[in-house]
């Protein structure tokens, strides 16, 4: 049985991935997918919170929703820019991106 250690400790594992690959990467594209990574953390807690309420409820499904709705626009905005980027300086490094501040 799937209890709620077993569900907030794969969003803490997911959530520090997530995390170390925001900070340690320079590829936009593994930025991007670690953002994504903390996202699904965070509906990964509020689905299991909104399961194990004493009252259960709907709160932490349409929560989640929102978020995937987010992370949806999220992506396709960051794709525009990182195919921007790429047509620009040949390249998917943020640190190339530095250089476009003017």
């Amino acid at each position: 049985m799937i209890t709620a250690n077993h569900l907030l400790g794969l969003s803490a594992i997911l959530f520090a991935i997530g995390v170390l690959g925001v900070l340690t990467r320079r590829n936009a594209i593994i930025i991007f997918m670690s953002i994504e990574l903390i996202l699904n953390a965070a509906n990964l807690n509020f689905v299991a919170f909104s399961r194990l309420a004493k009252t259960p409820d709907l709160i932490g499904q349409t929560f989640a929703t929102f978020i995937i709705g987010v992370a949806a626009g999220e992506v396709a905005i960051g794709l525009a820019i990182i195919i921007s980027l790429y047509r620009l300086k040949s390249s998917v490094n943020l640190d190339d991106a530095a250089e476009l501040k003017g």
